[in-house]
């Protein structure tokens, strides 16, 4: 909520939270009810979930809940959906009454998302009928570049942790889209990792935190954030390093010029519409000043 108004004070256009169980570093598992925390903290920006695991919910559900946020919150909260569990398989189990049909039927759960929001059905979402939540697919592959593509929806794609399909899934999107009543043109967004300290060499020691936890979470121990390590790397077997390098090569670490030089390449290779900004330190004050640094590039353009 701290960073929230901040961002909110320094420029920032959204502020995405995302449903994740069963993970102790992360705590937005009742995602909806921080969304409402931060939208309240909060006076122009948009608040939303980057995003809600659709395959975890009835669709019912989830237009109530977007729907009596939007009720509070006029015009400044969207809606990012994703088919992935945001858990482990034993925590999906628990989660899930059925999850012989969860990921499969995401399509057609998002169309009946949709209807209860535009009033189609007879049963009704109160709050819900008829507010305008926008919608956003999320994904990290090419179907869900082309479920947004077929249903003139925006996407954000999970670049941040997960680039290996970026260009292939935003061109897929780009090249098929079709103009709905929702969105005349496509509309990309891309996450990225940024950390701008006062030296390239403190940004790089302070990166890794989120280094140390992206190896504890492929080796299935994830936890908290732990504090930043000097020569972390150097700890690590080529294996791990290489894996590091692939999963974050979606980042920009080191001073502001150095960042910003990074993140205007990035725009200028993916034509990205918008960025999804991510920073993760252990030290919550160097995680604000890196995220008020960068808002001096808000505008910015390649």
């Amino acid at each position: 909520m701290e960073l929230a108004r901040h961002a909110d004070d320094w420029g920032y256009n959204r502020y995405w939270l995302a449903e994740h169980h069963g993970m102790p570093g992360i705590a937005s598992a009742a995602t909806a009810v921080l969304i409402g925390q931060v939208a309240a903290v909060t006076q122009r920006m948009r608040v939303g979930a980057g995003g809600i695991m659709l395959p975890n919910h009835s669709p019912l559900v989830i237009a109530e809940q977007f729907g009596t946020l939007e009720a509070l919150f006029p015009g400044r909260i969207d809606l990012g959906l994703g088919r992935a569990p945001g858990s482990d398989q034993q925590t999906a189990r628990a989660l899930r009454r059925d999850l012989a049909s969860s990921p499969d039927a995401f399509p057609q759960d998002v169309l009946e998302l949709m209807a209860y929001f535009e009033g189609r059905t007879d049963v009704q979402a109160v709050p819900g009928n008829g507010l305008p939540v926008p919608i956003w697919i999320l994904g990290s592959s090419l179907f869900g570049a082309s479920l947004a593509a077929q249903l003139g929806l925006p996407y954000a794609f999970a670049s941040h942790f997960a680039p290996e399909q970026m260009m292939p899934a935003t061109s897929l999107y780009r090249r098929t889209f079709k103009p709905s009543r929702y969105l005349e043109t496509p509309w990309v967004a891309l996450g990225y990792n940024v950390l701008v300290a006062e030296s390239d060499d403190q940004a790089r020691y302070l990166a890794t935190s989120w280094q140390q936890a992206f190896t504890q979470l492929r080796l299935g121990r994830p936890g908290q954030l732990p504090p930043p390590q000097r020569g972390y790397l150097e700890t690590l077997p080529p294996v791990l390093c290489d894996m590091l390098r692939h999963v974050l090569s979606c980042s920009a670490i080191g001073t502001l010029d150095s960042v910003a030089r990074q993140m205007r390449a990035f725009i200028a290779d993916t034509q990205a519409d918008e960025l999804i900004l991510t920073t993760n330190t252990y030290d919550p004050a160097a995680r604000l000043a890196s995220y008020e640094a960068v808002a001096q590039l808000i505008g910015d353009t390649p």
